[in-house]
């Protein structure tokens, strides 16, 4: 009797644990590919929010793949100012992500849904006011204090 209460427990544990894993696990979320490249702004933002609070936030744009290549075939581009990367409307694209993000409120950054919607009016504004080939904004840093 105790050999057979020996492989049952054991058996019994594998198999509550395998329907478990099967069917009552939540599934692994799915990390969607990037397919372009992916460009971080060198600066870091620090910005004011609505509720007098404040965030430090680091942003990338995931743009077209062969975005950044240096227009009219030119080998070597004009260098750009210190502190600031390849783009060329990055400064415009810096002025984008302050303003909207300075219409929201701490609340609004710190929460996934509220980042989501905060990313896809960077991503909006970016199209419609600049000539940036962008796919995605990432929000790669966020500290709000």
């Amino acid at each position: 009797m105790k050999k057979k209460l020996m492989i049952a427990v054991p058996v019994l544990l594998l198999v509550m644990g395998g329907a478990y894993k099967f069917a009552l696990a939540k599934p692994v979320p799915v990390h969607k590919k990037i397919d372009g490249e992916v460009y971080v702004l060198p600066k870091d933002f620090l910005i004011n929010l609505t509720d007098g609070r404040f965030a430090k936030l680091n942003v990338a744009l995931v743009l077209k793949e062969g975005a950044l290549a240096p227009a009219g075939g030119e080998a070597a581009a004009a260098a750009p100012p210190e502190g600031y990367g390849a783009l060329p409307q990055e400064a415009a694209v810096r002025d984008i992500v302050t303003d909207v993000v300075t219409d929201s409120s701490s609340r609004r950054l710190i929460s996934r849904t509220g980042r989501v919607k905060l990313k896809k009016k960077i991503l909006k504004t970016i199209l419609k006011e600049t000539d940036v080939k962008a796919e995605d904004v990432l929000l790669t840093d966020v500290a709000v204090q």
